[in-house]
C-alpha cells in the first residue's frame, strides 16, 4: 500500500467509524450469529497476492459487523461502560501511527513525560493524596497499564516482595520459601474476579470475606480474619478494598480498613476501576474517605472517562517498592546517565511487560477536548439516568430493587423465586434487543442494569424498560411454565410488540 492509498483508506475508515457510531442506536445490540459463523465465510488460507484495499471496508460491514456486540449501543446495559469518544479514537490512531515502544525515556521522551503529566492531572482531578503525584516531590507516581486486573496483580506482587524482604532482614534464620507459603491476601466476596486470579498468578492464598448487608467489606470483618489467620501461623500481606464493586457498586469502608492495614503493616490496594471516575465530581469524594492510608490505587479511564480500551491507571505511594519488585537491568536497556527520576521514570521497571504503547495520547486528547467540566457533566448525567430507571422499576409491583441505585448501576429482580429473574434475563437476551447480565447477593439472583453508552438519553432508558416490562407481562402470570415453551411464546409476543414500536416514534 502506497501513501496515497493509505490516505484514502484511512479517510474511508474514519467515515465508517463516524457513521457506525452515529447509527449504533439502530443496530440490534447482540449479534444474531451462531458459533463458527465467521469460519464458514472466511477463506481457509491467507491471500497469496495482495487483496484490493477498496474491498476492506465493505468486508467490515458484511463479515465482521454481524458478529459484533455493540458495546456503545444505548441497549448495552451489562457489566460497566466501555469508554469511547472521538478524541480518544484520534489519540489511539496517532499512537499507532507514531508507533513508538516507550519502555525507557530515550526511546521517546514525550511518551514517558506526557504519561507522568496526564496522570498527575487525573490524580488532581480526583483529589487523590499528594503522595500519588510525581509533581509533589514525594516518592510516589503513576503508570498506565492494560487493565485493573493487571493493577491488582502488580500490587500483590509488590506487597509479596516487600513483606518477604522485610521479614528476611529482620530475621536471617527465616526461609524465603517458607515465608511466601504463609502469606495471605484478603478482599470482599463482592470484589472483582480478578482478585482471585491475582492470587492464583501470584501464588498467594486469598480469602474472600463476607460483605455486610450493604455489600461492603467492614473493618471488623477484616480484623477478625487477620486475627484468626495469625493465630494459625499465616502472615497477612495484602488487602484489596473495592470502591464500586462489580455486583452492586458498593463501597468498602476505607475509613475502617485503612487503619487496620496501617497498624498491621499490610499493603492496602484500592480498586476503583469503575466508580473512581466519579471522584472528579466533588460531591462523591466522601466515598473514598480513608484513601490517605492506601499504598496503591487503580482506576480505569477506559470505563467511565470516555477513553478507549486499554487505559488503566495505577498509582503507587512509594515507587521504590515497585522498582525493587520489577527491575531487571541489562546493558542493552540502559539509555542514560543521571536524570530526574520523577519526570523521566524508566517505566520498564514499573510493570510486568517491557514494551508499552503511547497510551497517554488518548487520555491527553480526551482530557483536553472535554475538559474537567465536560467529563463531570457526562458522569452526572449517567447517574441521573440510573435514578430514572430505578424510579421506573419501583413503580412496578412485580419487581424489587436489590440495592439502591449506585453511580450508573441499578440492581433489580422479579419478586418471587430466583427462577423468575433468571428466566426473564434469558428471554431478554434471546430477544437481542437489550443486553444485561446477572448478579447474586445473598440468596437473591438479580439483573444488573448499567448505564454504559455515551449517547444514552432518557428515551433510551424508557425504551429499555418497555422491553423488560413487555417480557415480564408474559412471565409473571405463568410461573409454572417450562422455560423453553416460555421462550417460544415470549418471542412471538415480543415480535408483535416490537413491530408496533417501530411504527411509532420513540423519543430519543
Amino acid at each position: 500500500m502506497d501513501p496515497e492509498d493509505f490516505r484514502q483508506l484511512a479517510k474511508d475508515a474514519i467515515d465508517y467509524i463516524v457513521d457506525y457510531t452515529e447509527s449504533v442506536r439502530n443496530r440490534t445490540v447482540l449479534p444474531k450469529v451462531e458459533p463458527g459463523y465467521l469460519h464458514q465465510i472466511m477463506p481457509k488460507e491467507a491471500p497469496e497476492h495482495p487483496d484490493d484495499w477498496r474491498q476492506i471496508i465493505p468486508d467490515i460491514e458484511e463479515k465482521i459487523m454481524p458478529g459484533i456486540t455493540h458495546w456503545n449501543s444505548p441497549m448495552f446495559n451489562a457489566y460497566f461502560p466501555a469508554g469511547h469518544s472521538y478524541p480518544s479514537v484520534i489519540g489511539d490512531l496517532l499512537c499507532s501511527g507514531i508507533g513508538c515502544v516507550g519502555f525507557n525515556w530515550l526511546l521517546s521522551p514525550a511518551c514517558t513525560e506526557l504519561e507522568v503529566i496526564v496522570l498527575d492531572w487525573l490524580a488532581k482531578m480526583m483529589d487523590l493524596p499528594d503522595f500519588y503525584l510525581a509533581s509533589s516531590n514525594g516518592p510516589g507516581g503513576g503508570i498506565m497499564q492494560t487493565s485493573g486486573s493487571e493493577g491488582i496483580l502488580v500490587a500483590l506482587l509488590i506487597a509479596k516482595q516487600k513483606l518477604t524482604r522485610q521479614l528476611l532482614e529482620n530475621d536471617s534464620s527465616l526461609d524465603e520459601n517458607t515465608i511466601r507459603g504463609k502469606l495471605i491476601a484478603y478482599s470482599s466476596d463482592q470484589s472483582n474476579s480478578c482478585v482471585e486470579k491475582a492470587g492464583l498468578l501470584g501464588s498467594m492464598k486469598t480469602r474472600l470475606l463476607p460483605s455486610d448487608k450493604g455489600g461492603r467489606l467492614t473493618g471488623a470483618t477484616l480484623l477478625d480474619a487477620i486475627t484468626e489467620d495469625k493465630e494459625a501461623g499465616l502472615i497477612p500481606c495484602f488487602v484489596v478494598a473495592t470502591l464500586g464493586t462489580t455486583g452492586t457498586c458498593a463501597f468498602d469502608d476505607l475509613s475502617e480498613i485503612g487503619p487496620i492495614c496501617h497498624k498491621e503493616g499490610i499493603w492496602l490496594h484500592v480498586d476503583a476501576a469503575y466508580a473512581g471516575a466519579a471522584f472528579i465530581c466533588p460531591e462523591y469524594r466522601y466515598l473514598m474517605k480513608g484513601i490517605e492510608l492506601s499504598d496503591s490505587v487503580n482506576m480505569n479511564p477506559h470505563k467511565w472517562l470516555l477513553v478507549n480500551f486499554d487505559c488503566s491507571v495505577f498509582w503507587i505511594k512509594d515507587r521504590r517498592y515497585i522498582q525493587e519488585a520489577f527491575s531487571v537491568d541489562r546493558i542493552y536497556l540502559r539509555d542514560r546517565g543521571e536524570c530526574i527520576e520523577k519526570w523521566a521514570p524508566d517505566f520498564r521497571n514499573w510493570e510486568i511487560s517491557l514494551g508499552r504503547r503511547f497510551r497517554a495520547l488518548k487520555l491527553w486528547f480526551t482530557l483536553r477536548l472535554y475538559g474537567v467540566s465536560g467529563l463531570q457533566d457526562y458522569i452526572r448525567n449517567h447517574i441521573l439516568l440510573a435514578k430514572h430507571f430505578e424510579s421506573l422499576v419501583r413503580k412496578d409491583a412485580r419487581f424489587e430493587i436489590v440495592a439502591p441505585a449506585s453511580m450508573g448501576l441499578v440492581c433489580f429482580r422479579m419478586n418471587g423465586p430466583n427462577k423468575l429473574t433468571s428466566d426473564l434475563l434469558k428471554i431478554l437476551t434471546e430477544s437481542k434487543e437489550i443486553f444485561m447480565n446477572q448478579g447474586k447477593f445473598g440468596e437473591k439472583n438479580f439483573i444488573r442494569y448499567a448505564i454504559c453508552s455515551r449517547i444514552m438519553c432518557e428515551g433510551d432508558v424508557d425504551r429499555g424498560w418497555e422491553i423488560i416490562s413487555s417480557h415480564a407481562d408474559i412471565i409473571w402470570p405463568k410461573h409454572s411454565l417450562d422455560c423453553s415453551a416460555l421462550l417460544m411464546e415470549s418471542a412471538a409476543k415480543f415480535n408483535q410488540w416490537n413491530q408496533k414500536r417501530k411504527e411509532k416514534i420513540i423519543p430519543r
